[in-house]
């Protein structure tokens, strides 16, 4: 027997004893109220055969309107007896009108009626129960709304979002897998109440002693599930402080809301920003029914853009990276999440114009979006020539062959590192930026260079690189103690860049975008941060080991120059940046110069040209010059 059918015959089976109950608790009241004094006379047969009917009729409708029969005997909780009580109800309101028109032709309706609903409704909990009995062993649970074998836990926020959180997590299904011991409310109010049965227990000064408590009363430590106010970015900091030092593990309540299930808190939590209300319909405009081609695709970035992209069907999607790895695990991922939408997974280096040509000329694109890189700062410091040719000559390319296949759209991916750059990954990335505006506006390919700053989790982030440190014991290593650098989760830039690429409508035009990052964020309290989500203390548990700077690292970095002019959009999230472009006929030359000297390795060539072609770069390295000179 098939899932399928097994489930509905589960479901036949339990709508079934749901009504043979009603009908044997319908026939012993009719039988029950007979026998009393109240009643004389033979048995009224007539009255006790209609009576039943009726009342089993409405009870398969309450139930089946309430979904009853879905539930699963074995996993009985509080949200379903809850259930229970509202279709018994609800089958009560469907019977009594019948009643009342039969009244003439039933003996003792009224008394009849409330005598079978409360044997009925007995026999309903006596069938679940042994049914939770021979599964749990616990047969009363399905009473308590706090379940006594789910996992300990304690409510961190405010009132507000608590008593949401309770609601959803006893009428869930989910609920039975926790069992909320009590709300820690941030401001302290209503000390000493109970919300919806659960106690508050005090404020975020007392969660300390409130965890040990708990942990002495009941034997294990609960988590804590922090909600509204508790997930900001400062109340998170503040809990984590005491819930490591306290040895608790802390959670988050899932995307679904409805589900409310709890899992552990992200790095990416700790951003915390306002949810922004992002009209998704000019970008959708702009990819329904088009062709897209995403380089990079199978990258953390490109990734996230090739899922956002191909949830708003586009005809066709195409993605190129030169990793075979990384092109695998997306063109898995989109096959099973968007199945309807035609994907091309070509493999292909983004420095091979040969292939590029190919891969465009069968893709016909309608937008672009270049998100392959080479993004390792150190490494690149090392392996200049290959920054070079893939950062710039790569992004040239790309941008040339949707000019030639008549893209309408180019969206480049770009950095804050490109800001004032004094390493080589932001002198190529700056390069690249002067030189697609400068492709577009010599076409009528509309382009858009998006910069942000760096990407929460992303392949060769820290974040990465701490989970495997502090998973081998530690030491958690940091280049210096003071450094900060911008952070944004990979979902909300992909989002911003996509609105960024429908902001330009203009053919030929190549305008110049940088993303609301918020306040930069201390790699140190980053790194505490990690550790703690962990329940361990920082440089008791897990030692914090500072290594000093590496090669073409900042201590902060920044998002526009100062000669900028930043102007919002009618995006949030999205500012526009004028940036004025002084090159002339010969930045042309000395590009093909640039390439030419890195496709033949000449490092010294390729790193006093690409300083020559992106100034604040050569100015950077010759006071780093002089500097290690004097």
């Amino acid at each position: 027997m098939n899932p399928q059918r097994s489930a509905r015959r589960s479901m036949l089976l339990t709508l079934s004893f749901d009504a043979a109950m009603a009908a044997t608790a319908m026939i012993a009241s009719s039988i029950l109220i007979w026998s009393s004094d109240a009643i004389t006379g033979p048995y009224a047969i007539g009255s006790g055969v209609l009576s039943t009917f009726f009342f089993v009729l409405a009870v398969i409708l309450g139930f089946t309107i309430r979904g009853v029969q879905k539930q699963v005997w074995r996993h009985m909780g509080w949200p379903d007896a809850v259930m229970i009580v509202q279709a018994v109800g609800l089958s009560g309101l469907f019977y009594l009108p019948v009643m009342l028109l039969l009244n003439g032709r039933l003996v003792a309706p009224w008394a009849t009626f409330l005598v079978a609903t409360l044997l009925w409704t007995i026999l309903l909990f006596a069938g679940r129960m042994i049914a939770l009995s021979r599964s749990t062993q616990m047969p009363l649970q399905i009473f308590n709304p706090v379940s006594r074998s789910g996992q300990p836990v304690l409510l961190v926020g405010d009132v507000e979002n608590c008593v949401t959180v309770l609601r959803r997590l006893q009428m869930s299904p989910q609920g039975s897998k926790v069992r909320v011991l009590g709300v820690v409310e941030m401001r302290g109010a209503d000390p000493g109440r109970a919300i919806r049965g659960v106690p508050i227990m005090g404020c975020l000064e007392d969660l300390g002693n409130v965890i040990d408590v708990l942990r002495v009363r009941y034997g294990q430590t609960p988590w804590l599930a922090v909600t509204g106010t508790a997930r900001s970015r400062e109340g998170m900091l503040q809990v984590l402080d005491i819930a490591s030092t306290h040895g608790a593990e802390i959670m988050a309540l899932g995307s679904d809301e409805a589900a409310q299930i709890l899992e552990p808190v992200r790095p990416a939590d700790l951003l915390a920003r306002p949810e922004r209300q992002l009209d998704i319909e000019p970008v959708r405009n702009i990819i329904r029914n088009a062709n897209v081609l995403v380089t990079g695709g199978g990258g953390t970035i490109g990734a996230e853009l090739s899922r956002q992209v191909a949830a708003l069907s586009p005809s066709s999607l195409t993605i190129l990276d030169a990793s075979e790895l990384n092109l695998y695990a997306i063109d898995m991922n989109l096959g099973a999440m968007a199945p309807t939408v035609q994907v091309a997974s070509r493999l292909g280096d983004v420095r091979d114009m040969a292939r590029l040509t190919d891969v465009f000329q069968r893709a016909q694109p309608d937008l672009v979006i270049h998100a392959a890189a080479l993004k390792h700062v150190p490494l690149m410091e090392h392996n200049l020539c290959e920054a070079v040719l893939t950062n710039v000559g790569g992004a040239v390319n790309s941008a040339r062959a949707a000019v030639a296949v008549g893209a309408r759209r180019f969206v480049f991916i770009s950095t804050d590192k490109a800001v004032d750059p004094d390493n080589v990954m932001g002198a190529t990335k700056r390069l690249a930026e002067i030189a697609v505006s400068r492709i577009a506006a010599d076409s009528r390919m509309s382009a858009s260079m998006v910069r942000f700053g760096n990407v929460l989790g992303s392949s060769g982030s820290v974040v990465p690189l701490f989970e495997r440190q502090i998973a081998a014991g530690g030491p958690v290593t940091l280049t210096h103690p003071g450094v900060t650098r911008y952070f944004m989760t990979v979902e909300e830039a992909s989002s911003l860049v996509l609105q960024a690429s429908a902001l330009q409508a203009m053919e030929g035009a190549a305008d110049l975008f940088v993303l609301d990052m918020g306040e930069p964020i201390r790699i140190l309290q980053l790194a505490e941060t990690m550790i703690r989500l962990k329940g361990l203390v920082p440089g008791e548990d897990i030692q914090i080991v500072t290594t000093g700077l590496r090669d073409g690292e900042k201590m902060h970095e920044a998002l526009t120059y100062e000669h900028e002019q930043v102007s919002p959009t009618r995006v949030e999230g999205v500012n526009r940046v004028a940036s004025p472009n002084g090159h002339g006929e010969l930045f042309d030359k000395q590009l093909v110069a640039l390439l030419e000297a890195a496709s033949r390795r000449e490092r010294s060539e390729t790193l006093r040209l690409l300083g020559v072609l992106v100034p604040e770069y050569g100015a950077n390295c010759a006071f780093r010059g002089r500097r290690h000179s004097a």
